[in-house]
């Protein structure tokens, strides 16, 4: 007998939501998308065009207001409402996941996190890069040794983009939490500490390149981790010419890859995760591992990149909600990596070394 799925509430049908959030969802065993919470008119018809069988409602109120019908809020909205909007949701007696960052600050992520501690429910954030095809593939090197002992870790997210799109993203308002810090530096620095541990410094540089930029659009944040290990990462929208997505030098090897994982550009072009051979890449992009001064191959072989897996958080989080597995991000690591970027801003601010 097949067991009823977990009806999902999506809050928020932009970007986030109708890019990722939705289309996983709907390709995860154990959930359904039930509802999805919009008033923009096109996304409404979206919504619907997508998945023929969703509810729609208008604000999130409607959603609490039949609380008893759902299993599991998503929010995937603006920043800016991702604290009020979780609170609600465990206030009304639902688990939360909540897109990166959480929170604006530390403090708030704990708050939450204490929040679904005592209501005795799930608070999961949505760090979907943890299930990049490179991040995965570093993992895999690391858990057989094949570096040694890791030295510096480089990480770059860069993009050209040398006109500003606009929109809360890009806004100046600090109450919208945007610029590349809090955006993509979620995503590096979550990287950095799940592979290398807790930070104990941190320096940044942020900068505001573009004509007509309100906020950072080229920064550069250095860790150094109590283990020992660098990171040295990069998140820019004017990179003109891309570095390698990660450069990592151990004792005995270096690893470096270039290019990002597919798995958004799919999503993006309305592929879905029952796509033979999702989150698989040519082997032109493999990376390379290995030692030397060749300057085109760094004296490296060609290590054949793990498939990206972004359906296995939502697999985790349908698993967490049943007893059967842990959650697959929490709002401690998330506390975490703002405490770094809330480090990173002070840092970028005094020109100073913060120590945590």
């Amino acid at each position: 007998m097949t067991a009823i799925p977990l009806r999902v509430g999506l809050v928020g049908y932009g970007l986030a939501g109708s890019v990722f959030h939705a289309p996983l969802i709907a390709a995860t065993e154990g959930l359904a998308l039930d509802t999805v919470v919009t008033a923009n008119p096109e996304r409404r018809k979206q919504a619907l065009a997508e998945f023929p069988d969703v509810r729609l409602a208008a604000t999130p109120e409607e959603l609490f207001d039949r609380a008893d019908e759902l299993d599991l809020v998503v929010v995937a909205s603006p920043n800016k409402t991702h604290v009020p909007l979780a609170t609600a949701s465990l206030e009304a007696g639902l688990p939360v996941v909540v897109d990166k960052p959480v929170s604006g600050t530390a403090a708030e992520a704990r708050a939450l996190a204490a929040l679904a501690d005592d209501r005795g429910l799930l608070l999961s954030v949505f760090q979907n890069r943890r299930w990049d095809n490179d991040f995965l593939t570093l993992r895999r090197l690391l858990a057989e040794g094949a570096l040694g002992d890791v030295w510096r870790f480089e990480s770059r997210f860069e993009r050209w983009r040398p006109r500003p799109k606009g929109g809360w993203r890009e806004s100046g308002d600090p109450a919208e939490i945007g610029g590349l810090l809090y955006d993509l530096g979620s995503h590096v620095v979550d990287q950095a500490l799940l592979l290398f541990g807790p930070a104990a410094q941190v320096y940044a540089e942020t900068d505001i390149r573009r004509p007509g930029a309100e906020t950072d659009d080229d920064t550069f944040i250095a860790i150094t981790h109590a283990s020992g290990v660098r990171s040295h990462l990069y998140v820019s929208a004017t990179a003109a010419q891309l570095g390698p997505r990660f450069r990592v030098l151990g004792s005995q090897a270096g690893y470096v890859k270039y290019g990002l994982d597919p798995q958004e550009a799919a999503l993006r072009e309305g592929l879905r995760p029952e796509t033979p051979d999702w989150g698989t890449e040519p082997e032109s992009l493999w990376g390379a591992l290995g030692s030397g001064e060749s300057p085109l191959t760094n004296g490296g072989t060609p290590v054949p990149t793990t498939p990206g897996d972004y359906p296995a958080y939502y697999t985790a989080v349908a698993h967490a909600l049943t007893g059967t597995g842990p959650n697959p991000v929490t709002a401690l690591e998330a506390a975490a990596t703002l405490d770094v970027l809330e480090a990173a801003r002070k840092s970028a601010s005094t020109e100073a070394t913060v120590t945590l």
